[in-house]
């Protein structure tokens, strides 16, 4: 049974997200062979203040980046 988790920044649309992890199972299905009932894909959306790159969290980084342009 394939298991796959995305994690995601919070705020995309939720509509996106289903798409997504039905192309993640139809992919796995078609890479793989394995049936998609027993596929398992779990789409996750973090707060942007626990989502890190390096010391900086990602609301930090949106921040700065608003601030420059």
């Amino acid at each position: 049974m394939p298991i796959v988790e995305i994690k995601l920044v919070a705020g995309r649309d939720e509509a996106a997200i289903k798409r997504c992890v039905k192309a993640v199972a139809r992919t796995i299905n078609e890479s793989l062979g394995a049936p998609l009932e027993t596929i398992r894909v779990i789409g996750i959306q973090m707060p942007a203040q626990r989502w890190a790159v390096g010391d900086q969290t990602r609301d930090e980084i949106d921040a700065a980046r608003s601030t420059r342009a």
